[in-house]
């Protein structure tokens, strides 16, 4: 009884190990039995699967949250992807970016939140159905801590590009699931060989759907689109992937950092959005 309450899975790479150990024998991580990281958010931060899941669940849960924040009140204009759309008041509210929030109101920490907000049911789905086929292969090439961080901050990057050409309201996943096909083509292109460039041609392909999609379909940010594609190539560039550089505290404090910025952002979106509207 006592070797099996002395034993735990290591949290990176869940191999069974003694809670004693400074490190763990398999994957070499440093003190794998501190509590620290055996809390849900490190466990999450670690297991690719469970952060690509909380990441989807997180847009789920703002898009019906818009919705209910709307009280059934019907959104406008987003195109063809407006079906079961939230109003733009209740958009605004909860965290939607572009030279209207930020220039007018001074709403900066919408660069974050926005990342998380969608215009209608289509919307949402698309832009979930293409992270969830980028995200694996970029958590496979730059770990979960990596991938997060670009996932996180090309979407700041794509909305501030977007802020910069003036587009007035805007909202989506899409400038981060473009800043991870970025990071997957710089990865490509560096690493080279038979898969590097059969990868860097895959997400080639997607960033050519991507724009002709946007010329042809109306009120697509392709500013937003641009911005995050060469953020990503950026990151990537900055941050390194795992055949050159392993996993480190650098990337752990990054990804909590955006972690913790993103919670804090968007929980500041709700109940304010929720104190305006019901408590005004």
């Amino acid at each position: 009884m006592n070797g099996s309450r002395n034993s735990i899975l290591c949290p990176n790479c869940n191999r069974l190990i003694s809670r004693n150990v400074a490190r763990c024998p398999y994957c070499g991580i440093g003190h794998p039995g501190a509590w620290w990281k055996n809390n849900l958010l490190t466990k999450a931060m670690l297991d690719g699967e469970g952060m690509i899941k909380a990441i989807i669940y997180v847009n789920i849960a703002m898009y019906v949250i818009s919705l209910l924040l709307g009280s059934g009140r019907a959104g406008r204009g987003f195109g063809p992807m407006s079906f079961l759309a939230p109003d733009n008041n209740s958009l605004f509210l909860l965290g939607a970016s572009g030279a209207i929030p930020i220039e007018r109101f001074h709403r900066y920490w919408t660069l974050l939140t926005a990342n998380y907000l969608h215009g209608g049911i289509l919307h949402i789905f698309f832009n979930m159905m293409a992270f969830y086929r980028l995200a694996p292969l970029a958590i496979q090439e730059y770990g979960t801590f990596r991938m997060f961080v670009i996932y996180t901050l090309t979407g700041v990057g794509g909305y501030l590009v977007s802020f910069m050409a003036g587009v007035p309201f805007t909202i989506g996943a899409s400038a981060s699931v473009c800043g991870l096909i970025g990071a997957l083509l710089y990865y490509g292109k560096s690493r080279g060989g038979e898969y590097g460039q059969a990868l860097a041609s895959q997400v080639g392909g997607w960033v050519v759907g991507l724009f002709l999609f946007g010329f042809l379909v109306p009120g697509i940010n392709n500013w937003a689109h641009g911005g995050g594609l060469l953020t990503g190539v950026g990151l990537a560039y900055l941050l390194g992937y795992r055949e050159r550089k392993a996993d480190n505290a650098t990337h752990k404090m990054l990804a909590a950092a955006c972690a913790l910025c993103t919670v804090l952002a968007l929980l500041w979106g709700i109940v304010s959005a929720f104190g305006l509207r019901f408590l005004a």
